[in-house]
C-alpha cells in the first residue's frame, strides 16, 4: 500500500485490511437494493400503464382471480401488452449497462459509450434499406434488420482495428467507429432523401421506444445476449489488468489488443440486441457504468453486475413515466432518458473525480 493510502486509510480510522471487506459488504448491499428495486418496477409495470385496465383488476389477474382472468381485455393488457415491454425494457437496460462498462473499461474512457463502435449507426441505415428495398414493415422485419446491421457495422470496425501496428488500440477503435459511423449516417441520409414512406417509418423507429414489442421478438435474442454476457464476465479479469495500463497487463500474461477486440465483439452482440429491440437509447450506456464505479470501484466483476442493473433499473422507470406522463398517448422514453442524462453527462464531464474514474475502470 502506497504512503497516500495508507494516509487516507488512517485519516478514516479504517485499519487498511478491512477496507477490501467493508468495500465488498457496500457492493453486496448495493446489488441487493438495486435487485428488489428491479423487482418492484417489473410488478408495478404489469400493474400500471398500457391499456385501460386500473392496478387492481391486474392485480388480481397475476393473483389468478377467475373473473379477472376471464377478462380478455386484462389479459390483453397484463400478457399481451406490459409483459413483453417489461420484459424487453429489462433486457435491453442489461444489455446497454454491461456494453457501456465494457466499452469504458477497456478503452479507459469515462464518456465512451456504444455508439462509438458503430452499431447503432448501422443498425439505422439497415433498417433504412431493409424499410427501402425490402418492404420489410413489420416489428419482427425491422428488428432482424437491426440487428444484422449493427452487428455487421461492428464486425467492419473490428477489421479496420484490427489492422496495423496500432491494432486493437484505443484511439484506434475510437476514430475507426466514429467514421465509419459518420459515412453510415451520411448512406442513410441519401436513401432517406427520395423516400418519404421510409422516412416516417424510420423517425418512429429511430426515436427510441418500448412499445409494440412482443414476446416472441426476444426469445431468438436470448442466445445473444447470453453470449455477451459468458465473454463480458471472462473478460473481467483481464479487464481489471488494463486498469492499470498495458505494459502492466502484459507483464501479468495478458495481451491488451486481443482483449479489447474481444470486448468489442462482446459489446457489438449487447448493444446490438438493444439496438434491435428498442432503437438507438442514448445516455444510459454511459452514465449507468459510471455509477456502478462509484460504488464498485476498480472491481471488474462487481462493475459490471452493478452496471447492469442500475442500466434495468433506469430503463424500466423510464418506460414506466413514459406510459403515464401524458395520459392516454405515450411519451418516447429515449426523451425521458435525455432529459436526465444530457445534464447529468454535463455534470460528469466537469466533475474532479471523472479522470480518476476512468483510470479506475
Amino acid at each position: 500500500m502506497s504512503s497516500v493510502q495508507e494516509g487516507r486509510a488512517a485519516a478514516s480510522g479504517t485499519p487498511p485490511g478491512q477496507r477490501p471487506a467493508r468495500k465488498r459488504r457496500l457492493v453486496l448491499e448495493a446489488a441487493l437494493v438495486l435487485t428488489v428495486l428491479l423487482l418492484g418496477l417489473v410488478l408495478t409495470s404489469l400493474l400500471v400503464g398500457s391499456g385501460s385496465s386500473s392496478p387492481g383488476r391486474a392485480w388480481d389477474y397475476l393473483l389468478g382471480d377467475p373473473q379477472a382472468r376471464a377478462d380478455a381485455q386484462l389479459r390483453l393488457a397484463v400478457l399481451d401488452v406490459r409483459l413483453p415491454r417489461t420484459l424487453a425494457a429489462v433486457l435491453v437496460g442489461v444489455c446497454l449497462g454491461l456494453a457501456g462498462c465494457l466499452l469504458q473499461a477497456a478503452t479507459r474512457n469515462p464518456l465512451a459509450e456504444t455508439g462509438l463502435l458503430g452499431v447503432n449507426s448501422g443498425a439505422a441505415f439497415a433498417v433504412v434499406c431493409g424499410l427501402t428495398f425490402f418492404d420489410a414493415e413489420s416489428p419482427t422485419a425491422l428488428l432482424c434488420w437491426a440487428l444484422a446491421g449493427g452487428i455487421t457495422a461492428s464486425a467492419v470496425v473490428l477489421l479496420l482495428a484490427a489492422s496495423g501496428r496500432t491494432a486493437g488500440s484505443p484511439l484506434r477503435l475510437v476514430l475507426v467507429g466514429s467514421a465509419l459511423g459518420a459515412t453510415f449516417h451520411g448512406l442513410t441520409s441519401y436513401v432517406l432523401l427520395g423516400t418519404q414512406s421510409t422516412f416516417d417509418t424510420y423517425r418512429y423507429w429511430t426515436i427510441g421506444s418500448l412499445a409494440g414489442v412482443e414476446t416472441g421478438d426476444l426469445l431468438p435474442l436470448l442466445p445473444l445476449v447470453l453470449l455477451g454476457l459468458g465473454t463480458a464476465l471472462a473478460c473481467s479479469r483481464p479487464l481489471s489488468a488494463l486498469g492499470l495500463g498495458d505494459d502492466s497487463a502484459r507483464s501479468l500474461g495478458h495481451h491488451p489488443e486481443r482483449v479489447r477486440l474481444v470486448v468489442a465483439g462482446a459489446v457489438s452482440l449487447l448493444a446490438g440486441c438493444a439496438v434491435a429491440v428498442a432503437g438507438p437509447i442514448a445516455f444510459l450506456g454511459l452514465l449507468a457504468p459510471y455509477a456502478a464505479r462509484a460504488v464498485a470501484g476498480a472491481h471488474m466483476t462487481a462493475q459490471l453486475l452493478l452496471s447492469a442493473l442500475v442500466a434495468a433499473d433506469v430503463l424500466l422507470l423510464a418506460d414506466l413515466l413514459a406510459r403515464i406522463v401524458i395520459q392516454p398517448w405515450e411519451t418516447p422514453v429515449s426523451v425521458l432518458l435525455a432529459f436526465v442524462g444530457g445534464p447529468l453527462l454535463v455534470w460528469i464531464a466537469r466533475s474532479h473525480r471523472m479522470s480518476t474514474a476512468g483510470a479506475s475502470a
